[in-house]
């Protein structure tokens, strides 16, 4: 049996279908219609003009006698496509070479093949992307600046009419997280995935759970799971997200594993607890995940097989109107926040501007200085620095801060009034609109809740429907009033110029859930009247003054919602 003699000189046994294949490009790029028995003709030819080469067949040879075969059949046109085809090849293979050897490293110019086979087409010629590079390079660089200026080079050529150098940019990132995780996995001996897990459960970065459920063999049989070319389904932006924030890195941020092995300790996770076929579900889970089928929320991939396990995304509290009450919300949130969650705190209860405290008149601050200290703990608790808190705050459109509150993500005005990283929502009564759409001039009385619950002994937030408008009509003391044309003007500009103007419809909420009492929800229930279906999975925090604290585990929601933060 023949063999064929590379140009880096290993050994390949001979394979005509290549030679077909390579002829069949000429005689499409000419429009030139041929029958599967002239190819297999030409190729004998081939073959026969080789019969006098003693050894292995070198690939140059046998190309020379391509072009040979070619022009004694004839087949002009074709040589000239056959002859410009090697040498945009060849212009290709010296790129890779290039690209190979400026980076200082070898193994790349496999990764750069493979690109170049899945990647066809002169918009996507590794010259370009060589060209690119180079003008990047700087003498005395290191192989991982070298590597970080090829990604750099693949991402600037992304474009609209190239828009597939953005999965090119990832491979080559990929490639290049790849370098450096095997130097981290090779400087602590880990080998197999049972050790890899072994040896994080140890350091304190993969949950013991994980291992008290699975044995060695059941491990060992996941790892068999594992399709690193599906890496291969990433764009840039996302597997360079994914590479800051979810995959795994010790206390000095190096890598210690592949975002496969993300999906796997995540499928782990969430099929520990089967009681028939696990493993069957570990591998549906994963394939699901590593084929982009599905995604999950942002705490499920952080913290899914790691010590945590705060898996969801939403939460919700109501705001109590206490000191005490307040601050232990705050607290509430800074703990979902620290494990990835998002909150909906409702502020609907605390007194308005101007209120009493222990009866003294005008001494409340309202509720926009306390939403300035939620905000501030968005910012400050950021997940180990992966990103900030997400936090969603409620207010009742016939609360007197509402003028306020409507203006926290503006940016002019008082900067002291500003709450510019939450996401305000108006909890809006039907009467409002009904009262909106007979007479857009109506007046909407504002009142402060401390005060109705005070003189009447009741909080109107707790109701809704008709007993709402019947005990909002005698609640008396009205603090404010301003044409409903006003407020939902008001509220329509800020939610243009900041991104805010979100709306909870807590009527048509409590109808469709059949619960009395809606007082909020969380981020991804802004304009939904069906948010409570829609957040099936969502978790009340009540006031619960005087009562022990739970781990934060414990509160946490059975259904995620992704859109949430």
């Amino acid at each position: 049996m023949r063999n064929i003699i590379k140009r880096d000189g290993t050994v390949r046994p001979y394979e005509p279908e290549k030679i077909i294949t390579a002829m069949g490009k000429a005689f499409r790029e000419t429009a030139a219609g041929t029958s599967r028995e002239e190819m297999e003709r030409l190729l004998r030819a081939v073959e026969k003009e080789m019969e006098h080469k003693d050894g292995g067949w070198a690939v140059e040879d046998i190309q020379d006698a391509v072009e040979r075969v070619l022009m004694e059949n004839g087949r002009y046109e074709e040589a000239k496509r056959y002859i410009l085809y090697r040498h945009r090849r060849n212009e290709q293979r010296a790129a890779r070479r290039a690209m190979a050897q400026a980076a200082g490293v070898p193994a790349l110019d496999g990764v750069l093949a493979k690109i170049e086979k899945d990647f066809p087409g002169e918009a996507y010629a590794l010259t370009v992307l060589n060209t690119k590079f180079q003008s990047f390079v700087k003498p005395g660089m290191g192989a991982d600046a070298a590597l970080e200026a090829l990604v750099k080079a693949a991402v600037e050529l992304t474009s609209q009419e190239a828009p597939r150098w953005e999965f090119i940019a990832a491979r080559l990132l990929n490639a290049r997280f790849g370098r450096s995780l095997e130097e981290q996995l090779r400087k602590r001996g880990i080998g197999g995935l049972y050790d890899k897990l072994r040896r994080l459960t140890d350091e304190g970065l993969y949950g013991e759970y994980i291992l008290a459920h699975y044995s060695r063999e059941e491990i060992e049989q996941a790892q068999n799971f594992l399709r690193p070319e599906r890496d291969e389904l990433f764009t840039y932006s996302g597997l360079d997200l994914l590479l800051k924030r979810y995959v795994i890195h010790d206390r000095a941020h190096a890598p210690l594993e592949t975002p496969q092995e993300m999906f796997l300790g995540i499928a782990l996770h969430l099929a520990m607890r089967e009681k028939r076929d696990r493993m069957a579900w570990v591998q549906k889970f994963y394939d699901m995940l590593s084929r982009m089928h599905v995604t999950m929320a942002t705490p499920t991939l952080s913290n899914a097989r790691k010590p945590y396990q705060q898996l969801s995304s939403c939460f919700i509290d109501t705001v109590p109107d206490s000191l005490e009450g307040i601050y232990r919300s705050i607290d509430n949130f800074a703990q979902v926040s620290k494990y990835g969650g998002g909150m909906g705190m409702y502020f609907g209860k605390v007194r308005a501007a101007g209120g009493s405290i222990r009866g003294f008149e005008g001494a409340a601050g309202g509720v926009v200085r306390w939403i300035r200290l939620v905000n501030d703990t968005a910012v400050a608790v950021d997940q180990l620095g992966m990103r900030q808190g997400a936090v969603a705050v409620y207010l009742d459109a016939w609360h007197k801060d509402l003028p306020e509150f409507l203006q926290l993500r503006t940016n002019n005005g008082d900067d002291r009034m500003k709450a510019h990283d939450v996401f305000p929502a108006v909890c809006y009564p039907d009467l409002f609109w009904k009262l909106a759409k007979e007479d857009i001039d109506a007046e909407w009385a504002l009142l402060c809740p401390h005060e109705v619950l005070t003189v009447k002994g009741y909080a109107l937030e707790d109701y809704t429907g008709a007993e709402w408008e019947r005990r909002y009509h005698a609640s008396g003391r009205v603090c404010g009033v301003q044409p409903c044309q006003s407020l939902s003007w008001t509220s329509a500009c800020g939610g243009r110029r900041s991104a805010a103007g979100h709306r909870a419809h807590r009527c048509a909420c409590a109808g469709q859930c059949h619960r009395p009492k809606f007082l909020s929800a969380a981020l991804c229930g802004a304009d939904e009247p069906a948010l409570p279906q829609h957040r099936a999975g969502g978790v009340r925090l009540p006031p619960h003054a005087g009562q022990a604290r739970h781990p934060v585990g414990e509160r946490r929601a059975s259904g995620l919602c992704g859109r949430c933060v």
